[in-house]
């Protein structure tokens, strides 16, 4: 699909409820539902089962409410992906499957709807890896969307596993984009649970746990033109690369060390780590190139009010101008353009 090129921000991290989901036929209480309130739609909750997992505002799920939102704050475009807790790959894979067409159809409405202003990443049913392909395949060749967003693991397995490879080479043959998201809140990634943890370091493990499997278990090897990113500036990698590299030094396959700082350059990169003094290290562990915009909108307000200010606080700590432009733009927009290899 062609996007039109606006001027402004591009935001690469942003989710997005479709308002007429349709709720999956089982009784398991995971299964998410969004509620609006019906004293005040401009509110609402997504619910699992009768438990509210997360009150919302309309612009989750409302287009016109979202536009206003970004005007607000500058954003031409958004890269607009499913909550989280809508990857449902603890599911069986037959309703998981209905589910992601419904969720995915939603998101097409709504970028078809927005003007150019939304780019859709779709959601797959990545338990079962052939129906994960044809779902990716419906998504981004009949329902135009730019590529999917996937969990840091399918339940108990890493993203390294070989029985996931058909996936990422469907998905490097289709030219589409693949954002990785932390999932369940960061709860199980490090050894003490709940808050601040799970938010503070969980969230952040996931992540870099996740592309740590993806870097040293050949997936971005075997694959260098797909386009990977990553939510929270890919968590704590950029500051575990070193000893990682020196793990791999002494404990892996001769050379792996190098290959490793080449393989992390093919990453890109959101800029969700709350501290501009953080974004120049993103910019020298992953390239000025591969470092996006992301804001988590609508759930994380401060993050999409303050960018302009993120980006002039890297400047003040030794990011150029063009560096901080490329950030704030063409960067994004070079990652969910897709060019179809095929």
């Amino acid at each position: 699909m062609e996007h039109t090129e606006l001027p402004g921000i591009v935001d690469s991290h942003a989710h997005f409820f479709p308002a007429a989901l349709v709720p999956t036929p089982t009784a398991d209480p995971r299964w998410p539902l969004l509620r609006p309130s019906t004293e005040d739609q401009t509110r609402g909750g997504i619910y699992q089962g009768d438990r509210l997992f997360r009150a919302v505002d309309h612009s989750l799920w409302d287009v016109d409410a979202r536009l206003r939102l970004m005007d607000a704050h500058g954003i031409a475009q958004q890269i607009v992906s499913p909550v989280p807790v809508m990857l449902t790959t603890w599911a069986d894979p037959a309703p998981a499957a209905r589910f992601a067409r419904s969720v995915n159809e939603g998101i097409a409405t709504a970028v078809g709807a927005s003007r150019g202003r939304l780019v859709g990443l779709a959601t797959v049913p990545l338990q079962d890896v052939r129906a994960a392909i044809r779902e990716l395949e419906h998504a981004v060749d009949h329902l135009g969307l730019a590529g999917v967003e996937i969990g840091t693991r399918v339940e108990d397995r890493e993203l390294d596993d070989p029985e996931l490879a058909p996936f990422f080479a469907t998905a490097a043959d289709l030219g589409a984009v693949i954002f990785v998201h932390p999932m369940d809140g960061g709860t199980g990634a490090v050894r003490r649970e709940g808050q601040p943890y799970d938010f503070g370091f969980g969230m952040l493990s996931d992540t870099a746990l996740a592309a740590t499997a993806l870097l040293t278990g050949g997936v971005i090897e075997r694959h260098p033109d797909l386009r990977m990113g990553f939510a929270h500036g890919c968590g704590t990698l950029a500051w575990a690369a070193p000893r990682l590299g020196l793990a791999l030094s002494i404990w892996g396959e001769e050379g792996r060390s190098d290959a490793f700082d080449d393989l992390l350059r093919q990453l890109w990169v959101d800029t969700l780590v709350l501290d501009p003094a953080h974004l120049p290290l993103l910019v020298h562990r992953f390239g000025a190139d591969r470092v996006m915009v992301g804001t988590d909108a609508p759930f994380i307000p401060s993050q999409l009010a303050g960018v302009r200010d993120l980006l002039a606080g890297a400047r003040e700590h030794g990011l150029s101008t063009t560096q901080t432009d490329a950030i704030a733009r063409t960067n994004g927009r070079a990652f969910f353009t897709r060019e179809d290899p095929r």
